[in-house]
């Protein structure tokens, strides 16, 4: 978070948040998971509305996500605050 210049870094984990392209769907104790992550997607969805109507520029990525090509992306976003 760079509070200074109003932005919020997010690295959601492909589980946690349920990723399209690599989030499982737990087997067991469905009851349990199936809720507790979608709780975690409307939580995320929450947050950054929230963020957002403050004034704040939200990034969110993935935890697969290619490390260089995030850091470009939180540069770039940090300087584009910046003027």
């Amino acid at each position: 978070m760079f509070s200074k210049r109003r932005i919020a870094i997010f690295i959601d984990g492909c589980f946690w948040h349920s990723c399209p392209e690599h989030g499982v769907a737990p087997k067991t104790n469905v009851a349990y998971w199936r809720p507790k992550l979608e709780r975690n997607r409307t939580r995320d969805r929450t947050v950054t509305t929230a963020l957002q109507s403050h004034g704040w520029m939200v990034l969110r990525f993935w935890e697969h996500e290619d490390p260089g090509a995030v850091a470009r992306a939180i540069g770039e976003a940090y300087w584009k605050a910046a003027q």
